[in-house]
């Protein structure tokens, strides 16, 4: 069970784990999601949290809802993923992250050196 922080609402959190899963593989397309109520039930939340959690990913294209079935991971969502978090990652993560290095005194060779060492130790599942 994860343990929910209080930096954010507890439906932002869930829907953040499910976008995670999709991009790991973990949740492929087309595979079914857990129930609002068996995530209710095992997070120990109100119900109609889990569902807001769900509507949100079903408002962003990644889940479907099939009437009497349940919750789906749609054809497409983890290229969706993988696109709309491309642009914010270089933003957020890899240039604070090379401006970092530079303030600490090392070279863009160090840093690119770095860079093709870590790349070089991943196996190919890591690297996609």
């Amino acid at each position: 069970m994860p343990h929910f922080d209080d930096a954010s609402p507890i439906y932002l959190q869930i829907a953040e784990e499910i976008r995670t899963q999709i991009l790991s593989g973990e949740l492929a397309e087309g595979a079914r999601l857990t129930s609002t109520t068996e995530y209710a039930t095992r997070y120990r939340i109100n119900p109609a949290t889990a569902n807001k959690a769900v509507s949100l990913l079903v408002d962003e294209g990644l889940v479907v809802k099939r009437r009497g079935i349940g919750m789906f991971v749609t054809q497409g969502a983890l290229e969706r993923l993988r696109r709309s978090r491309r642009t914010t990652y270089t933003d957020d993560v890899l240039h604070p992250a090379l401006d970092t290095g530079l303030a600490l005194g090392l070279s863009p060779a160090e840093l690119g050196d770095a860079v093709a060492t870590h790349l070089r130790t991943r196996t190919p599942k890591e690297t996609r």
